[in-house]
């Protein structure tokens, strides 16, 4: 009896019609795109300035109303800037400068600088009124300085030619070296240095804080000595002394000068010239009466 096998099925053909690759390709490229966009984020707005930030609307509303309230809150926004450059500014100038005083010129240089925004010319108002602030602030320094603006130059350029003679000497430079650098007689360089030797104003009513938690000093009490004489006081009195010494004679210029000068008492000015103390008595009423008359007609003299 004959078995009959069964024949093999065919397989299938794993080629594919071109029609069909192509709009394969072409799905998978489409989803490709589509989550690529849903991955991507938006694309931001391109800002020039302050042209398309946040502050855009604001601006453009003052520029049209000015209206106070709107520039206060401009104001408010941009005061870091104003300290920031104050603070800075205050390293590079002298401890009496305050920086309060230095914030107050530069709030009126950021006023300006707001009132002459444009936001269409497309900078930063950052960038824009960081210069306005610092040259107001320098322009108030300027009209505060006593010293003429020559001089601050002429001690600029002494410094500098300094400081250069020391980096090549490796000393300090001598007026013959610095007049040499400078193109300049002794004469000339010395009548510079004297001309730009600025002296720095302070008050004596500054305090003193020495941060040991008590309460802060004044520097005029440092200065100040109450157990020393009035100057002014010494000076008349030397002056009326030698107008009295003047008009006297040998005897009563030793007994005025002994009780006056030295200290010393009747008693013992009679002893030292050997006079009795009633004599000497009677030479000093003498010279007070002469000085009496003296002054009277000083006081004539004046008067007419």
């Amino acid at each position: 009896m004959s078995v009959t096998k069964a024949a093999p099925k065919a397989k299938k053909s794993s080629t594919k019609s071109p029609k069909a690759t192509a709009k394969k390709a072409t799905k998978r490229k489409t989803t490709a795109k589509a989550k690529s966009k849903a991955k991507s984020p938006a694309k931001r707005k391109k800002v020039f300035g302050e042209i398309g930030g946040e502050n855009e609307k604001l601006w453009r509303t003052y520029a049209k109303s000015h209206d106070p309230a709107l520039r206060n809150q401009l104001m408010e926004m941009y005061l870091p800037v104003v300290q920031f450059i104050a603070e800075r500014l205050q390293l590079t100038l002298p401890r009496s400068i305050e920086v309060d005083d230095l914030k107050s010129a530069g709030v009126f240089g950021l006023m300006d600088a707001i009132d002459g925004f444009d936001i269409d010319r497309g900078i930063k108002f950052k960038t824009y009124c960081s210069t306005r602030i610092r040259g107001a602030i320098l322009d108030e320094l300027r009209s505060q300085d006593w010293v003429p603006r020559l001089v601050r130059l002429r001690g600029h350029q002494l410094a500098r030619t300094q400081a250069a003679l020391e980096a090549r000497h490796g000393r300090l430079p001598t007026d013959a070296e610095m007049a040499e650098e400078m193109n300049l007689s002794v004469h000339a360089y010395i009548a510079i240095t004297e001309e730009a030797r600025a002296h720095t104003v302070r008050s004596l009513s500054e305090s003193w804080d020495d941060g040991s938690g008590d309460q802060p000093v004044e520097k005029i009490d440092f200065l100040r000595d109450p157990n020393s004489p009035n100057p002014a006081d010494v000076l008349n009195q030397e002056d009326v002394m030698v107008a009295i010494i003047r008009s006297l004679n040998r005897r009563e210029k030793e007994i005025i000068l002994m009780y006056y000068r030295d200290g010393l008492t009747m008693k013992q000015i009679g002893s030292l010239m050997t006079l009795t103390e009633s004599r000497v008595c009677q030479v000093h009423s003498n010279v007070m009466r002469k000085l009496k008359l003296h002054l009277e007609e000083r006081h004539q003299q004046l008067a007419v």
